[in-house]
């Protein structure tokens, strides 16, 4: 695991890389991102409808293929609060 890996790590995405705790806050809950450019980080998913569990999700980022462009995460049946890594998008 490179320094970029590891300051990932157990980080929220979406927060504030400067944030002294970028961690996850209780009562919340949380789907780790598996693979790619984001792997490691937690994906808030608390607010996300029951109908939309089995959707995908694409994320800004400057870290992916496509600098500015969106990287692609997909539940997998049967896996729980998990998104895997699936491409890049411009």
């Amino acid at each position: 695991m490179n320094g970029d890996e590891q300051l990932l790590r157990g980080r929220v995405y979406g927060r504030d890389h400067d944030d002294p705790d970028p961690g996850p806050l209780p009562h919340r809950t949380y789907a780790v991102l598996i693979g790619g450019p984001l792997d490691g980080l937690l994906l808030d998913i608390t607010d996300r409808r029951p109908e939309e569990s089995g959707d995908g999700v694409a994320l800004p980022t400057e870290l992916g293929r496509f600098p500015g462009g969106r990287v692609l995460y997909d539940p997998r049946p049967g896996v729980g609060h998990r998104l895997y890594y699936s491409g890049d998008t411009p």
